[in-house]
């Protein structure tokens, strides 16, 4: 019978019955820590398991089963963790135990089927998969397995016409159509498995609800055809697979054993891997975020069936990162098969994990040694580039994208990435110079990237210069991203650039909006009230920014901000200290004498000139007003010479400020 004794406990009581007991919010991998109820048992499994601590939430869990054997619903949990640990073998008695409870079957009679698939009983995984309640992602488990099931054990047509009568919603097409495809082709029945492939390979509307699920498809789809002696039909689906998704690491494997002949076999070849197979189609169809610990059950059970299972570990890779667990990650990764095409995904995804545990060293080593197996894989120079840049190396970042683009024969559209990063690393070394023809090759590959738009449009913002286009290539990226509150600050700060306050705040305070606890997207929004005449607001926004801990050099400025507010737009002369121009020194020279007319060092235009006030405008930079004013943009250097407030921070100034300027 089972008890009730959970049910019955209010949290706040079960909080006090925990309070004359060691407390469960110590470390849950203490062994030190006695636990001494029911109670603390369950919150101290509950916490554990809201942290994602599998070792912990399970040792807390059978710590709770002996207070209350017969407790279904501890029990219950303990058997979704187990599997979700990839326990399989523990799980199995008390799926057993739990078959014929409702809320549990789903899982429970699953792994007994599994089991069964492992043991080539069929007949008894047919009887597992008979569930007493069914919701739609159930039904297609248990109907597809079902087939599986019925191929396993001869019933090929009984496997089929089953898989063809499921019924549900529209979503079901791609799933059914696929393992029929599947079941036909393991049994030998070629021209059905070709049809059923070719059906689905046309619906790429369907396509839509399951995207990789489909993209596998394609991939089935082109090995049978490159076993039949049809390569070119092959590469043709190939091509489609391309079009839906590009540079996808097991179609270009796959492509390359097609083009030269190699052998491509099915990629399922018993009925353990079909049941597999959709337990992996399921949990990367659920894997869009927020679902980690169904995916992780799905996934694990497919690793039950077939524990090298690539695809499937790549997949709990990128689940425990979601989780924040790279540990894990790496655990998965390091099984993935050094014969499978993911193994360079998996290799590269190992490096960052590596460096998300401040491993920066080991990370880089990994890292190095993939590009000296593979010294073209421009994702090794991406990953690589990563890390260097995470620990702000960016003169060692800038070398290796030059030795990356140094690779590139003819750059394509993929490669827009490459020169992004390479622009971003000579962009933060100061190197504009060499950083702005990387964004505009970027955009040049990629002409809608949002990342990009972004970033150039800001970086010339930023810096006063081609406010107009810059602004145009921000209202690019909103219009691709408009809930990206990083894209909407650039916007609005493009606005306060150009000295339309009123604008900037309305687009600042959608971006704040959208990311509430970025310190410098509620600076720039103080600021653009402080403009628009807004002052209280501004200054609360200020305190809001400050109390955020931002980075050093922003605190400062924030802190000043607080204190003083923003200088008036027209500047005040008294705060410019007086420029005093010395006599130039003659030039000399070999012999000491001085030399004819000569100025010394003396830069041009400015020896024995008198400066010259002047009011900056809408859209102006240091650059376009030294080109405008002094015939050569490079002279802002003199403008720089003239006004120390600007020096460190040259791209600091706004409409209505004013200037000193050498004379002509």
């Amino acid at each position: 019978m089972q008890s009730s004794g959970l049910r019955r406990w209010s949290v706040a009581a079960l909080a006090l019955l925990c309070a004359s007991a060691p407390s469960p919010l110590l470390a849950a991998n203490d062994e030190s820590v006695r636990i001494g109820s029911l109670s603390g048992a369950f919150l101290a499994a509950r916490i554990a398991e809201i942290d994602n601590d599998l070792d912990s939430t399970i040792k807390y869990y059978r710590r709770a089963l002996s207070f209350d054997r017969d407790n279904q619903t501890l029990q219950q949990s303990l058997l979704l963790a187990l599997i979700s640990r990839g326990d399989f073998e523990a799980a199995l008695p008390l799926a057993e135990k739990l078959k014929s409870v409702p809320q549990v079957e789903r899982f429970s009679r699953v792994a007994l089927a599994i089991d069964a698939f492992g043991k080539q009983d069929y007949a008894a995984a047919e009887n597992y998969l008979k569930l007493a309640l069914e919701s739609d992602l159930d039904r297609l488990i248990t109907g597809v397995m079902t087939g599986w099931a019925l191929q396993g054990a001869g019933e090929v047509d009984d496997g089929l016409a089953h898989m063809r009568g499921l019924d549900g919603p529209e979503w079901f097409v791609v799933f059914k159509s696929y393992h029929e495809a599947l079941i036909a082709e393991a049994a030998g029945m070629v021209d059905e498995a070709l049809e059923a492939y070719g059906r689905l390979a046309e619906n790429t509307t369907a396509a839509g609800a399951a995207p990789d699920t489909y993209l596998r498809a394609l991939e089935s789809y082109a090995r049978l055809l490159a076993r039949q002696g049809r390569a070119q039909d092959a590469l043709a689906e190939l091509d489609r697979a391309e079009a839906f998704a590009a540079n996808r690491p097991a179609i270009v494997a796959l492509r390359l054993d097609i083009e030269t002949g190699a052998g491509t076999p099915p990629r399922v070849a018993k009925p353990a891997d079909g049941a597999a197979e959709i337990l992996l189609d399921l949990g990367t169809a659920l894997n869009r975020g927020g679902g980690e610990a169904f995916v992780r059950i799905y996934l694990q059970l497919a690793l039950a069936l077939k524990p090298d299972f690539d695809a499937a570990l790549v997949q709990l890779g990128q689940v425990a990162e979601q989780q924040g667990d790279a540990e894990e990650a790496i655990s998965f990764y390091e099984k993935v098969p050094a014969d499978s095409p993911l193994s360079r995904i998996a290799g590269l995804q190992l490096g960052l994990n590596l460096a998300d545990l401040d491993r920066h060293d080991a990370a880089k080593v990994h890292l190095r040694q993939l590009l000296r197996d593979d010294p073209d894989d421009m994702r090794a120079y991406l990953a690589l580039g990563g890390v260097l840049a995470s620990k702000e190396e960016y003169g060692e970042a800038a070398l290796l994208y030059d030795d990356a683009v140094e690779r590139i024969d003819e750059p394509e559209r993929a490669d827009w990435n490459v020169f992004y990063q390479r622009g971003i690393a000579y962009e933060r070394l100061k190197q504009w110079e060499k950083a702005e023809p990387n964004f505009r090759k970027a955009l040049e590959l990629y002409p809608d990237q949002p990342q990009v738009l972004n970033y150039l449009g800001y970086s010339w913002v930023d810096m006063n210069m081609n406010l107009e286009e810059g602004l145009d290539l921000i209202r690019r990226a909103v219009a691709s991203r408009p809930n990206d509150g990083y894209i909407v600050d650039s916007l609005g700060w493009a606005y306060y650039r150009l000295g339309r306050f009123e604008e900037a705040v309305t687009e600042l305070e959608r971006a704040v909006s959208l990311k509430p606890d970025d310190p410098i997207l509620n600076d720039h929004l103080g600021d653009a009230y402080w403009r628009a005449g807004r002052r209280l607001e501004a200054t609360f926004q200020w305190a809001h920014a400050r109390d955020m801990k931002p980075d050093p050099d922003v605190l400062v400025e924030v802190e000043r901000k607080l204190v003083e507010g923003l200088p008036p737009l027209e500047a005040q002369k008294a705060e410019i200290p007086p420029i005093v121009l010395p006599e130039p020194a003659p030039e000399k020279t070999g012999d000491g004498a001085p030399a004819p007319g000569g100025q010394g060092d003396a830069k041009p235009g400015a020896a024995g000139a008198r400066p010259a006030s002047y009011v900056v405008g809408p859209g102006q930079s240091l650059w376009s007003i030294a080109a405008e004013k002094l015939g050569d943009g490079g002279r802002y250097i003199e403008i720089l010479d003239l006004n120390p407030q600007l020096r460190g921070n040259p791209s600091n100034i706004v409409p209505g400020q004013e200037l000193i300027l050498p004379g002509s």
